[in-house]
């Protein structure tokens, strides 16, 4: 088992570098034998001092008396370079050092590695330059050694299944697993037996005695039991079987009968295995054929060995070597999805196939082929056949019974959540559709058959207006409007309005000449109940001939709207706009009004130049609201 590295000594180094030198080597470029930096240079300290042939006997004796290389006690040229060698003999055993002293001017000296006064903690290799033992690294200091984990630094040899230990200075390599029960581990990685009677681990009773053994200890008792008996593990005394103990306790042809404390020999008799019997005369055995000697197969066939017999199964059924019967064969999970297209079924010897709802067996007796359900009629209108089933649908006004899937049920398109905008006015439900009525009077039924449509009497000449009148068309009605100009002023035909009164002052009338209106318009509108009023609505457009400014110049014509006169619940509003680059004022219905419902509404056009009001127009708007929202 690998241990500790082993490197070579100083004295090994030296001796190499000796030897090299006597060679003839060059002591600057040695081969290294070993990493070790002490071992370097002990090999060329050692090579050059036998280059130089001689060797510091009086610096190895000075060393040795003083501890210290005095300069007058050296012979030869003035402070050349001196080489010495001291043996030091320490804890460690035999190390040899190299002390170099370099000697130049009258101010060089030698140190020595070892003596008391160098500074360096383990090895001193000249100039004041310190090193370290093998296992140790010099710190940071350059003065001090500390130890080197190889285990960290990945330059042990431990090998695998042994675990890398640091000491100082070196490592250990130690066995991963333990050594198992009754063993303890060793410093050298051995296992080594625990004797267990001597420390006392044991648990044998009182009444035994503890005998060591490798890897464990037994437990034999103090006192013995008579023949035919052993003790057991409490001490008590029980019967030995002779005939499991002993190998051979009777003679040949004779068995082994165990009696308390004893045993019995009998002579055999002849016993015959299953299958055979013995014959006549008793004296062997002989086979018995099971096939004549009862119906063991059944309604198979037989076939006899010799101490057995084979049953040849039908077609379904195999053999069962151990219960020797013919059972049937389950083609169903033998043969998965192979045997038939839809479901399986086993039977006594072989099996049948059947088809799952919606299809039937083919003649095959295998596969399985759709049915047209639809040839039954289980729908009451329509049915369209499907692969595997069908599907019951329904005629338009029709839909599907949730309950049945199969029964068709009139859909009340009225009370649907759109029922409100099927018809205009009112929806009525009839078996598988329905159809739209209108109020009684005033309106028709569109082509659509939904749609409430106003009948404009005033065309048809239904209406019974006097000839002085004249007949306005309203949402579902009509309205016969006579209209007179008032004083000072005259009508005015025009098509596009009912009347338009113009200004026509008598001589004379000054309040007249100075009232700004100049012209009276009244024109009728006619307006539905808006069902779901969201804002105001545009009903009704006055465009004037004054051109729109954001900045009129001064003399330009402004015009200004204003409401003179409507509903109490103020549900008009009017709002100045352009419109082609012209004024317009544009009347508003901003509240909802529910019909049937009259109102009048004035409103007054102002034409303003230089802040003061030129003339006036005022239109009266005759309102008719509807009591429909068509």
């Amino acid at each position: 088992m690998p241990s500790e590295i082993q490197l070579p000594t100083v004295q090994e180094c030296c001796q190499d570098g000796r030897d090299r030198a006597l060679r003839g080597q060059d002591c600057a470029i040695l081969p290294l034998i070993s990493s070790s930096h002490t071992c370097r240079i002990a090999q060329e300290q050692c090579c050059a001092a036998a280059v130089g042939g001689r060797l510091c006997d009086s610096g190895v004796k000075m060393a040795k008396e003083q501890g210290a290389c005095e300069r007058p006690f050296f012979q030869g040229d003035p402070w050349e370079t001196k080489i010495s060698k001291v043996f030091l003999r320490g804890e460690m055993g035999l190390r040899l050092q190299i002390l170099l002293y370099l000697v130049k001017s009258s101010s060089s000296s030698c140190v020595s590695l070892l003596f008391s006064d160098s500074n360096c903690s383990q090895l001193c290799v000249g100039n004041g330059t310190c090193a370290c033992h093998d296992g140790y690294q010099l710190r940071q200091d350059g003065v001090n050694c500390e130890d080197v984990n190889e285990c960290l630094t990945g330059s042990h040899n431990c090998v695998i299944g042994q675990g890398c230990i640091n000491t100082e200075g070196s490592f250990r390599c130690q066995r991963e697993t333990s050594c198992g029960t009754g063993y303890e581990l060793k410093d050298d990685n051995a296992c080594q037996d625990i004797d267990e009677c001597s420390l006392g681990t044991h648990n044998c009773g009182p009444d035994f005695l503890c005998t060591n053994t490798v890897g464990s200890f037994r437990c034999h008792p103090k006192e013995r039991c008579s023949d035919g008996y052993i003790q057991d593990a409490i001490g008590s005394c029980i019967d030995i079987n002779e005939c499991v103990a002993y190998t051979t306790p009777c003679p040949h042809g004779q068995t082994c009968i165990n009696t308390v404390g004893s045993y019995t020999c009998r002579r055999n008799t002849v016993t015959c295995g299953r299958g055979y019997h013995l014959t006549e005369d008793g004296t062997r055995c002989e086979d018995v054929d099971e096939c004549r000697a009862g119906n063991v197969c059944g309604d198979h066939g037989c076939v006899n060995l010799m101490g057995s017999y084979r049953c040849e199964c039908r077609i379904g059924f195999i053999f069962n070597s151990i219960t020797r019967l013919c059972e049937d064969i389950n083609e169903c999970r033998h043969y998965p999805g192979r045997l038939c297209a839809h479901k399986c079924e086993n039977t006594e010897g072989s099996y049948t196939c059947s088809c799952t709802t919606g299809f039937k067996l083919s003649h095959d007796g295998r596969n399985c082929e759709d049915v047209n359900e639809c040839d039954a009629n289980p729908c009451s209108q329509e049915c369209a056949n499907v692969y595997g089933s069908y599907q019951c649908y329904c005629r338009r006004g029709y839909q599907l019974s949730d309950i049945d899937g199969m029964t068709c049920e009139d859909i009340d398109e009225c009370a649907l959540p759109t029922g409100g905008h099927v018809c205009s006015y009112r929806c009525s439900n009839a078996p598988g559709s329905f159809y739209c009525t209108c109020p009684p009077t005033g309106y028709t039924i569109a082509h659509n058959g939904r749609t409430c449509q106003d009948i404009d009497e005033c065309a048809a000449g239904t209406h019974n207006c006097s000839v002085s009148e004249s007949c306005f068309n309203t949402q579902g009605g009509f309205r016969c409007l006579s209209f007179i100009c008032p004083p000072n002023y005259r009508s005015r035909q025009d098509a596009s309005v009912s009347l338009r009164c113009v200004k026509d002052c008598q001589h004379g009338n000054v309040g007249c000449s100075f009232d700004p209106t100049q012209l009276i318009t009244h024109t009728a509108l006619s307006l539905p109940t808006f069902r779901e009023f969201s804002g105001p609505e545009d009903i009704v457009f006055l465009r004037t001939v004054a051109a729109a400014n954001p900045a009129p110049p001064p003399g330009a014509t402004d015009v200004f709207f204003k409401i003179l006169a409507a509903d109490d619940q103020f549900s008009f509003d009017v709002q100045k706009r352009s419109d082609q680059g012209m004024i317009m004022g544009v009347v508003q219905q901003v509240k909802p009004i529910i019909g049937p419902r009259d109102l009048v509404l004035e409103v007054a056009m102002d034409y303003v130049i230089s802040g003061l009001v030129s003339r006036r127009n005022i239109v009266v708007i005759h309102v008719f609201i509807s009591d429909f929202w068509f």
